[in-house]
Parts: C-alpha cells; structure tokens; sequence
C-alpha cells in the first residue's frame, strides 16, 4: 500500500513538473509572437541572410560573401546594429526557410513577381534584371530566338523566374540547386542551354570569364529585384529608410559601380 502512495505521490510530482513546463514554453512562444521582426533580430544580434551562389549579387571571394547585395546587407546589418550571418538556401524553399525563421530576410536578387508578393513582405524594387538563354558559344547563332530553343534542354534554378519562363515557353527542362549549377550544367554538356538572370550572364560568361565558351541569346523577360521579409515585418520600412539614405550618401552607387551594375539600378 505505501509503495502505491510513492508511486501515486511520484506520477503527481511529473505531472505539475511537466504542465509548468509546457507552460513556460507556451508563454515563451507567445512572447516571441509578440515581438517585432525588429526586436526579434536586434534581441538575437544577428541578421539571417538566405541567398544563394549568384555572381554578382552574391558569392565567395577569399572565404567571405561580397557582391551588389551582400555588401549592401553588412551595411543594413550595421544599420540595425547587429552582425550578420549568410545561409545558403534551396531557392525553391526560401518562403518556407523565411517562415521557419531559420532566415530573416530573402536578399539575392529575387524577381519581384506575384508569388513572392503573396508569401512575403517586399520593399520597394532596387534594380532591372531580365531572364536570358545561355548557350555554348559557339552555337549562340543557331539558337537566337525562342523557337529555335524549343529543341533544347535546359538547366534551371528550381523554385527560380528562369523556371517560370522555362514553363511559360513550353521548355524541356531539369531543375538544379541554383543558377551558377546551371551554367556548370551547359559547360559541361549535361544540358544543352540554361536560363539565368541578366546580371549573372554579364559576370560569369563571356571573354574574361569562368565560362569564356559560352554566350546568351534571347531576352525572355522584363523584370525587377526586391528584398523580402516575413509578412508583417517592420524590417521592410526600416530597409526603405535605409536605402534612400545610402542612395543619397552615395554608398549604393558606389558599391554598384564596384559590381558593374550601375545602369541596372533603379534608384541611383
């Protein structure tokens, strides 16, 4: 009998220990619903980056992730007053990856269409990009418009505007980790073309470059770059503030020209 008292006294004792437990979890979730984005990256000191490989806006050069956008998110971390931390990230998830808080912002020379408009909080659109057809150089002639292209396959970043263009064009195509693996995939004769953004194909092919041997052809597609953060965030007027006072101060064009982006900018 009293070993069943003990037992009784003992399964008591866990149930409180286990109920004030998942009542402090409950009211340390509900305090964090609670912050603004802002006071939740100040809080952690640190401002989460998801980008992917994409020359210029951002890549590794001696161990460290500069570009167009890379510098320019060390100068907003500054701005906020903590440090900054870059995750790469699978294009495809990076609303998953922004909603999960395993990022705080999606800056990577995303194209501002109407998904991205439904699943962030964008701020105003910082500069013009296009999608075009990679090929190897030396059939750049063969395939200058988008009927000839029919015939090819493609490499595209998944989750990425040069998929969407791949679908609305009726493409054959695979699906990769990221624009520079797409490129890797034509070099390499795995694919017969990729699609990239404007800006890539004028940094990483052509004379002087990695990918010397290959070319683009035909411009698909008109479009625009914006940061995202989580819905509701305050971090996208705090973003705007900060822009317009290092287009002003002279920062954003300088790191621009550094790039050689300066005509694609929108605000300069």
């Amino acid at each position: 009998m009293k070993m069943k008292k003990i037992l009784a006294v003992v399964m008591a004792l866990l149930m409180v220990v286990t109920c004030f437990a998942a009542c402090g979890k409950k009211e340390e979730e509900n305090k964090n619903q609670t912050k603004t984005d802002m006071e939740y990256v100040k809080e952690k000191g640190t401002l989460v980056v998801g980008i992917t490989e994409f020359e210029p806006m951002d890549y590794q050069k001696d161990g460290e992730w500069v570009g167009f956008d890379a510098d320019l998110a060390k100068e907003f971390a500054k701005y906020l007053g903590v440090d900054i931390k870059f995750n790469l990230i699978d294009w495809k998830y990076k609303t998953t990856e922004l909603d999960g808080k395993t990022i705080d912002v999606v800056w990577n020379g995303m194209t501002l269409n109407d998904e991205v408009k439904a699943a962030m909080d964008c701020t105003n659109a910082y500069c013009r990009n296009k999608q075009v057809i990679v090929v190897p150089a030396d059939k750049a002639e063969q395939y200058n418009t988008v009927e000839a292209c029919k015939s090819l396959k493609f490499a595209v970043e998944n989750g990425s505007a040069g998929k969407e263009e791949a679908d609305a064009n009726g493409f054959n195509y695979i699906e990769v980790e990221d624009q520079a693996t797409a490129l890797q995939e034509v070099a390499a004769g795995t694919s017969d073309a990729a699609i990239i953004d404007l800006l890539m194909a004028g940094a990483m092919i052509g004379e002087g470059t990695s990918y010397a041997n290959l070319a683009y052809t035909v411009e698909l597609s008109d479009e625009v770059y914006a940061v995202g953060f989580r819905k509701g965030s305050d971090l996208v007027a705090q973003f705007n503030t900060f822009y317009a006072a290092k287009v002003a101060d002279g920062t954003v064009d300088k790191i621009a020209e550094k790039y050689g982006i300066t005509q694609e900018l929108l605000v300069k």
